[in-house]
């Protein structure tokens, strides 16, 4: 049950499990209460922005959390330009909502962190960073162990090979990982999808799709299981 008196927060949610993990963090603290997820979409393929999922399965997420779903929506070959006024747009929406917090899942990419804090000033919302500065290695085990399932939809192959395509983010997966690959992909290697969580009201079925090469990208397209 919502607690009214906390301040209301929004989690940047990607639909990875580092979002996820930001979320499982501030529940267990219990000093904000989330209210939203907010979620950049890709309108020409309805697919979440970078991770190409399903926008049925950003859905079936933000159900499952019990939590509504606040949609960032750019085109394909947005501009900064285009994603900041959408933003600006989102940031309004949650203003009116009473939002006070945006929790952000960044764990130690200072220009990416830079950019949210000056994204976030002067709106009257502040940014929290749940993950920041804890060692990659270690979190990427903690996410296991906190019941946190996700599998690899997104994969640069500059640093990863593309059979890593929809495998689970569990613990064989992070002792195959090469050993130059950051184990949260927190550079770009890998993005995931996560289909459940200890916050879920029931796992997410999906199951492995087609893969396809785009952008410099390798997809592997979740379907809904």
């Amino acid at each position: 049950m919502a607690d009214i008196s906390l301040p209301k927060a929004a989690i940047s949610w990607s639909s990875g499990k580092d979002s996820s993990m930001a979320l499982y963090k501030i529940l267990k603290r219990g000093e904000v209460q989330p209210v939203t997820l907010l979620t950049t979409v890709n309108v020409d393929y309805d697919r979440v922005s970078m991770h190409g999922v399903r926008e049925e399965l950003l859905l079936k997420q933000a159900e499952n959390c019990g939590l509504p779903l606040l949609k960032v929506e750019i085109p394909r070959d947005s501009s900064n330009q285009i994603y900041q006024t959408a933003m600006k747009e989102a940031i309004r929406k949650l203003k009116e909502m009473g939002v006070r917090y945006m929790i952000f899942g960044d764990i130690f990419l200072e220009d990416v962190r830079d950019y949210r804090i000056s994204m976030m000033k002067g709106t009257g919302i502040e940014p929290i960073f749940p993950l920041w500065g804890e060692n990659p290695a270690k979190l990427a085990h903690d996410i296991i162990e906190a019941g946190i399932r996700a599998k690899i939809v997104c994969l640069d192959p500059r640093k990863l090979n593309e059979s890593f395509g929809g495998r689970d983010f569990d613990r064989e997966l992070l002792k195959d990982l090469p050993e130059l690959v950051d184990p949260c992909g927190e550079n770009g290697e890998f993005h995931t999808f996560v289909y459940n969580a200890p916050f879920f009201k029931e796992p997410v079925k999906v199951r492995n799709g087609q893969s396809v090469f785009r952008d410099g990208f390798y997809f592997t397209d979740l379907v809904p299981g």
